[in-house]
């Protein structure tokens, strides 16, 4: 198998010489505050998706109708393309397998147009992902770990697998393992795949249809949590509601998000579940965090060249309360497009995206380099905290996702119809970086626990308990350790899809060893809590976590 990778001169404006820093192949861009790492600076392709399988692999795709990629497909390989912008023939890849192992990429071949789609890894690990634009509205696509020979491991397609047209939809895995798959522009309703008997159909959802904003919808790719209580809490535009999809009703409505600013696609915030904790308690809180977004809605102001500028607030909720309200909070830094994600220590970073502007073609402006972590145990106004820059502009169709060892994978950036390398503001962007935060650093050692069992791969049962033996090579605070699982999300158009943190119930730390340590730790008691599925396992003292082991419930 040959692959071809060409690089391109980027143009960049005088303003914007920090750009010019020279990149190197594993070079630090900062040493404090987190670090930034250059793994490689040339996929192949721009990352628009990506999915973390439980082989340590990242499935990463773009769209297949703006031109020939970067890489090519093996064996030469070649697909008619009737809905390309550019090029009919084409024997390019647009989707490839990164392994994190050995830093290394392989090219995919993905038939139908997956641009702006959606996905879900199922309980089996398998991503199953699902509609996107064209040909690819109705398809289901299917890509399941390689363990094996993983050159003949490849996207299998199911045509007309879905009973409506899903673009820019939610996907989310319910307790019994399904998908559910909410909205999509002018897809007012849901559905379920697989199919059974009673779900072989769509379901309106006029909630969707209320939250549509003419001519500027900002309710695509509406942010969707399963709820402890086996609900949904829907967040669209700046509206939310908690949905029972086995009645098909709406069981509760919660307050409009104060300031009335739409968070949606492609006004686009970000939003996360915040980690669930006490998993024993007769009654387990939830709450959601919603950041960023477009004053007032800018689409139609953006195309007409007012780029408005991004929200600095974040809204959280709690959703389990009987009369809950927003609690706002002020980010340091305002930003459209950016991505939240949830780190091992239960903490969420703030990264990539704009400070003015909206999502879609060259409408972003600004871009905001620099992360935040935000401590959600901390008391209000000490929770953010800004962390060292980038050099790389993140903007529309950049991705980012939590990798096993706790480094953070961002990629992506592609605010152009096509391929654009030269003559635009913000190139298309091939790259692909590790942020690592400052739990990584090496003052971190002799604090940051190993997992020595069980291995990696364990199974285990709703309600089980496994003891977990670990080594902490300097002093441990055992009132300070705690085990966390991490469901391995879906991200795409700065939302991750069934990205969830359960905080272990978990009995005393004793010594067993020199250094060595064992915690009982008591898995969720119901698939409510934790769908099926894998999950990455860690072992966190004083905020520092392990690296990771698969475990599947």
């Amino acid at each position: 198998m040959t692959t071809r990778i060409k690089v391109f001169p980027f143009l960049v404006l005088i303003g914007q010489l920090l750009l010019l820093l020279p990149r190197h192949r594993n070079s630090a861009y900062a040493a404090a505050g987190g670090k930034w790492d250059l793994l490689m600076s040339n996929i192949g392709i721009s990352s628009m998706h990506m999915q973390l399988l439980n082989n340590d692999r990242v499935i990463m795709y773009d769209r297949t109708d703006f031109g020939a990629s970067n890489i090519s497909l093996p064996n030469g390989k070649c697909r008619n393309n009737t809905n390309d912008l550019a090029l009919k023939i084409d024997c390019t890849a647009h989707s490839v397998e990164y392994d994190v192992s050995t830093n290394s990429i392989r090219p995919l071949m993905v038939q139908t147009d997956v641009w702006c789609s959606s996905g879900s890894a199922t309980s089996d690990g398998t991503l199953v992902q699902t509609g996107g634009f064209n040909d690819g509205e109705k398809v289901v696509r299917v890509s399941k770990p390689c363990n094996g020979n993983k050159s003949t491991c490849d996207w299998r397609e199911i045509e007309n697998a879905l009973m409506q047209s899903r673009w820019y939809a939610t996907n989310h895995v319910l307790p019994d393992g399904r998908q559910i798959i909410i909205g999509g522009r002018e897809a007012f309703n849901y559905e379920f795949y697989p199919k059974t008997l009673t779900t072989n159909n769509i379901f309106n959802l006029t909630f969707l249809q209320q939250t549509n904003d003419p001519r500027e919808e900002n309710n695509l790719y509406p942010f969707v949590f399963l709820n402890v209580d086996g609900n949904l809490f829907i967040f669209a535009n700046n509206r939310a509601i908690l949905f029972d999809y086995t009645r098909d009703m709406i069981v509760k409505t919660y307050p409009q998000i104060p300031g009335g600013d739409p968070r949606n696609y492609p006004s686009t915030g970000s939003a996360v579940l915040l980690p669930l904790k006490n998993l024993e308690a007769q009654i387990i809180q939830a709450e959601v965090l919603v950041c960023g977004g477009t004053k007032n809605g800018s689409f139609l102001r953006a195309q007409r060249g007012k780029f408005l500028g991004a929200l600095n607030t974040c809204g959280r909720i709690r959703i389990t309360d009987p009369n809950p309200q927003w609690v706002m909070e002020t980010m340091p830094l305002a930003r459209i497009m950016s991505d939240m994600v949830i780190l091992p220590n239960g903490n969420v970073l703030i990264i990539n995206g704009a400070a003015a502007g909206t999502a879609g073609w060259e409408l972003g402006r600004s871009p905001v380099l620099s992360p935040v972590i935000y401590r959600p145990d901390n008391p209000v106004n000490s929770r953010f905290e800004a962390q060292n820059p980038s050099t790389i502009p993140r903007m529309y169709h950049s991705t980012t996702i939590l990798l096993r060892d706790g480094r953070v994978l961002v990629g992506g950036s592609n605010p152009h119809g096509l391929y654009n390398f030269t003559g635009v503001l913000y190139p298309t962007e091939l790259s692909l970086e590790a942020f690592s935060p400052s739990y990584l650093d090496s003052d971190s050692v002799n604090l940051r626990p190993q997992i020595i069992s069980p291995a990696s791969r364990r199974k285990v049962k709703y309600g089980g308990q496994v003891n977990i033996r670990f080594i902490v090579p300097g002093p441990i605070n055992r009132n300070l350790v705690k085990v966390t699982m991490v469901a391995p999300g879906f991200n795409t158009h700065s939302f991750t899809m069934n990205q969830r943190i359960l905080v272990l119930s978990s009995g005393n730390v004793t010594q067993v060893g020199t250094s060595t340590y064992k915690i009982n730790s008591i898995f969720p008691n119901s698939s409510k809590l934790a769908p099926p599925g894998y999950y990455m396992l860690f072992v966190v003292h004083q905020d520092i976590p392990s690296e990771g082991i698969w475990i599947r419930i």
